[in-house]
């Protein structure tokens, strides 16, 4: 199951109830860069970092790593690794790497909301989904116009 047939499922359901979707994922991710393990080596010797650390192989090669910059300035990180070298296909390893951090956003931001939730319902009591007719507190960026990002 997909993130995107999650949350068609959650609508179809009628949970209209602050959370996080898949489109506030994305919206959170400001860059990303893709790097395999052998180019990180190089970066590394090029910086006369990892000299002792032997040559790159064929398994460097094979590890891939996907660096998210979230808007905040936060960084997370995904890696994919392929056991045989016949199998590899950089866009596919792009795409797990990419995948495995976006899984590491999920738990941040819902921290993130719930953080958010707490602060209204302290100043305001608990809401109700009357309190959100977007369905959500706020836009998550700590720059929204509710009173918990403010």
């Amino acid at each position: 199951m997909t993130d995107q047939s999650i949350e068609q499922e959650i609508q179809a359901k009628g949970k209209t109830a602050p959370r996080v979707t898949p489109a506030d994922i994305e919206a959170n991710i400001a860059k990303e860069v893709f790097f395999t393990a052998a180019d990180g080596m190089a970066g590394a010797w090029r910086n006369g970092e990892g000299k002792n650390q032997g040559s790159v192989n064929t398994e460097h090669e094979l590890l891939t790593f996907c660096v998210l910059t979230l808007r905040n300035g936060f960084t997370v990180t995904g890696e994919s690794a392929c056991a045989s070298p016949e199998n590899f296909d950089a866009e596919i390893g792009r795409k797990i790497a990419r995948q495995n951090a976006v899984a590491k956003m999920w738990p941040l931001m819902g921290y993130h909301l719930r953080s958010n939730l707490h602060a209204i319902e302290s100043m305001i009591g608990k809401p109700d989904e009357n309190d959100f007719p977007l369905g959500k507190a706020c836009d998550l960026s700590g720059e929204g116009t509710c009173e918990a990002c403010q």
